[in-house]
């Protein structure tokens, strides 16, 4: 009873999320984490970057830590406010989160994550944002003002030396 409860739950979700297209997630996001999104009860991974998980620290070249995940977390929903957020739905993943390329304004939010140092281009999946993150570096914006683990080696245990 309660797995069809959630089934019709997630069912209405996804029809009130007002798509625009077949394959399109509508409304205003909750920022999960600098890489996830929530709209109308769906967890959305965002497409082709991996941001530093919310409990990550990184290193200034001061020496000084601080959690550049957590911040990341905070400059995307500064970013995103309480306006509408559109989410382009590319496939589906393991966890049954929808993988999108979301924009507000006209303005890829991946996109923006990556040129404003805030993640980074997630080349397994996808060669998208790699130009953005080369920007990114070169000003030595956000994560890339000093050391930090790329996340993907940080959730399997690596940490700042």
């Amino acid at each position: 009873m309660i797995a069809v409860l959630r089934l019709i739950l997630l069912l209405a979700a996804f029809l009130s999320a007002a798509p625009v297209a077949a394959n399109d997630l509508v409304g205003v996001a909750s920022v999960i984490d600098a890489d996830t999104l929530e709209i109308h009860g769906v967890r959305i991974r965002l497409h082709g970057i991996d941001a530093p998980e919310s409990r990550q620290l990184c290193r200034r070249n001061s020496g000084d830590e601080w959690r550049c995940g957590q911040q990341a977390a905070f400059a995307l929903a500064d970013r995103i406010g309480r306006r509408t957020v559109n989410c382009a739905v590319r496939d589906v993943d393991r966890y049954d989160r929808a993988i999108a390329v979301c924009e507000q304004d006209n303005q890829d939010l991946n996109r923006w994550l990556v040129s404003e140092g805030w993640a980074v281009a997630y080349r397994r999946y996808s060669r998208d944002y790699i130009g953005a993150e080369d920007q990114a570096r070169r000003a030595g914006r956000n994560i890339w003002v000093g050391q930090f683990v790329m996340p993907w080696d940080w959730r399997r245990g690596q940490r700042l030396p």
